[in-house]
């Protein structure tokens, strides 16, 4: 049984994981935190949906996802932030307007697909049985939890190994002193949206693989869960971010598994870490400043 929600953990913790990597690579450069990215991940989730449905060819939906949640992502730091950015807005308001994004992404799905749950289809092979030390699992959750230690290490190697990601690391560190060597940040900080809404919207058609059902306000309570992971793990450090994911998924499902009389409560428990972490270590498990935050 422990192996079995071990496996359980893994696979939701994963998703966490790739989520809160958006988070904490976005705030690193901007010190905001982009409450339109739970969002985005559900916009990657529906077009895969939209794709899979469409051609029948799961790695070409899988594809349209990355690509159209980067699309989104770019849009709507060209569209909502750059412009208060470019005038020195307070970091209020472009909390503000990320919040507003948020609600725009999920009133125009919904008004394009409506509100019901759809089911999400997807190959056949992911249900695979796989046996492990007695426990019983399927293939999708051995591969996202695999996949996304992969895509951990790729981020890692990009940005210290990098010039790009060397220079991304910079802007996190002084943004203004960047500029002043005539780097395109404006460019970087798209790079950095783009990574982080592809790493969204991966989460989003795991998530729906492991949960068969999407709807447009799908990412709100994941999107805040991964928020709360980011913070747990140091919010500025994509290695903490990670941490934080695996944590919170390990914590969820082996409270629904040993305590099951407050499993109603297990999506409390991922803002009950957040308080804690924010009251005896607020810079989080990797010791990130917050005024200093790095990659």
């Amino acid at each position: 049984m422990i192996i079995q929600q071990i496996i359980n953990a893994l696979s939701l913790g994963s998703m966490y994981a790739l989520i809160a990597i958006g988070y904490t690579m976005v705030y690193g450069i901007l010190r905001l935190i982009n409450f339109a990215h739970g969002d985005i991940m559900m916009v990657g989730a529906f077009l895969a949906l939209i794709t899979y449905s469409a051609t029948s060819s799961f790695s070409l939906a899988v594809l349209v996802a990355i690509i159209g949640a980067s699309i989104t992502g770019v849009l709507t730091y060209k569209i909502a932030y750059k412009p208060l950015l470019d005038k020195n807005a307070p970091k209020i308001s472009l909390l503000i307007t990320a919040i507003g994004v948020s609600f725009f992404l999920e009133n125009l799905f919904n008004m394009l697909f409506g509100g019901t749950p759809k089911a999400f289809n997807y190959p056949e092979i992911l249900d695979k049985t796989i046996h492990i030390a007695g426990a019983v699992t399927n293939l999708s959750s051995i591969l996202i939890a695999i996949f996304t230690v992969i895509v951990l290490v790729l981020v890692l190697l990009f940005l210290n190994k990098t010039k790009y990601g060397i220079a991304i690391k910079a802007i996190a560190f002084d943004m203004n002193t960047v500029k002043l060597m005539g780097i395109n940040v404006d460019m970087l900080i798209m790079i950095v949206f783009v990574i982080g809404s592809a790493l969204a919207s991966l989460g989003g058609v795991f998530y729906a693989i492991s949960y068969p059902s999407i709807d447009p306000l799908m990412g709100v309570l994941v999107g805040l869960k991964a928020f709360a992971a980011a913070v747990l793990g140091g919010i500025g450090s994509v290695a903490g971010a990670a941490i934080g994911g695996f944590i919170l998924g390990f914590s969820e499902i082996f409270v629904v598994a040993f305590f099951p009389d407050i499993a109603g409560y297990k999506d409390a428990i991922a803002f009950i870490f957040l308080i804690f972490i924010l009251l005896f270590r607020p810079t989080g498990i990797m010791g990130i400043d917050f005024e200093r935050s790095r990659f």
